[in-house]
């Protein structure tokens, strides 16, 4: 999810207003900074699609916009594809700012936008997106260890029942496997758990 490029640099950006000289506006403000516009659209349907095909790394997104706010475009573009977003609006609802936070808006623009500002804005929200996606990778590592452990502690019970030994013998039998499977721990877990329902189902339907 996220950045199409692999890396954690900022380059394509997608703007969608239903404003024409706002869109020329932002689209040479970001010209002169070095960045890539990888389209302009009309409404917030404009920029899911747009999403989908040309994963952009950012998208500066109008909120009100016909067919699809930008809010609701915002909240398909990141809980879908994981993009963040900067909200470009003439509007400061505190409802608005509140929504933004739920929805993956990382930035917060008033119009008229200068450029310094867009670049601050930008820059801004481009490094809490990448903490927010650090922590998220961090939570989701530590999740798969835990759940690892599980896995190995009941294959690892599996066989101090199946071969009657001790657990110690049980955990070397489970890492000698690995090693010479070249395989990791808990893959190897896995086969054993898998191969022990296979034998319980089949157990349980022989006549």
């Amino acid at each position: 999810m996220g950045s199409s490029n692999g890396t954690s640099r900022l380059r394509r950006i997608l703007i969608a207003d239903d404003e024409h000289l706002v869109v020329e506006g932002l689209a040479r403000s970001l010209s002169d900074l070095n960045y890539t516009v990888t389209g302009n659209c009309k409404n917030g349907e404009e920029a899911v699609q747009a999403c989908r095909e040309d994963r952009p790394d950012l998208v500066l997104l109008d909120i009100q916009m016909p067919k699809m706010n930008g809010l609701e475009a915002a909240k398909v573009i990141y809980g879908e594809m994981g993009i963040p977003v900067v909200i470009v609006s003439a509007f400061s609802d505190s409802e608005y700012l509140r929504t933004g936070a739920d929805v993956g808006v990382f930035g917060y623009l008033l119009k008229p936008v200068t450029r310094d500002d867009l670049e601050a804005a930008m820059t801004i929200a481009w490094a809490r997106y990448l903490e927010s996606r650090t922590a998220k990778d961090e939570i989701a590592q530590l999740s798969q260890r835990l759940e690892d452990r599980k896995i190995i502690e009941r294959a690892k019970w599996i066989l101090v029942e199946r071969l009657q030994i001790n657990e110690e013998t049980a955990m070397k039998r489970l890492q000698k496997q690995a090693r010479d499977n070249r395989r990791t721990l808990a893959d190897v877990a896995r086969s054993i758990l898998e191969n022990a329902e296979l034998f319980v189902g089949g157990s349980q339907t022989s006549p």
